[in-house]
């Protein structure tokens, strides 16, 4: 499954880098996060591989993070993968006409076992509805100093 989301968010391009590019802001923007931990190549940089666990009620999730392509301040991109999800995430970033930012986001779902599969044929939205709702935590953070960390 694939789609596109987009968001401007109301804060200069190089404040927005500056915000979205530090792994210690993570948990202001993405609900459930638990902890973030670097596995391997140079954090932030080209392939490096940080593991990201996170917990949503009762349920627990881990994923790998591998930084595919990384051309601050204008995109990046990266895989995550789960036991049952691969997703790949093309992001990129540019400056409104007003001096802002604009985010537009383009999400791949391969799902790796049956039962995912099922998920996404009966329940699509429910991916592009988390996708939306990361990048509005961010605006928030972003904007605001918003954080979701303690919700």
């Amino acid at each position: 499954m694939k789609y596109t989301t987009e968001i401007k968010v109301n804060v200069p391009l190089d404040e927005f880098i500056k915000k979205m590019d530090n792994v210690e802001n993570i948990k202001h923007w993405q609900r459930g996060l638990v902890s973030a931990e670097h596995i391997s190549g140079h954090p932030g940089e080209l392939g490096a591989k940080m593991k990201l666990s996170y917990q949503f009620g009762k349920r627990k999730m881990d994923l790998i993070e591998t930084i595919t392509k990384r051309k601050f301040p204008k995109e990046f991109h990266a895989n995550y993968t789960t036991k049952s999800m691969h997703n790949v995430q093309r992001n990129y970033f540019e400056k409104t006409s007003d001096g802002f930012t604009k985010w537009t986001s383009h999400s791949e779902f391969v799902p790796l076992n049956l039962v995912m599969r099922i998920m996404l044929i009966i329940m699509p939205s429910t991916f592009k509805k988390q996708s939306l709702k990361y990048m509005q935590d961010f605006k928030n953070f972003a904007e605001n100093g918003t954080s979701v960390a303690n919700a």
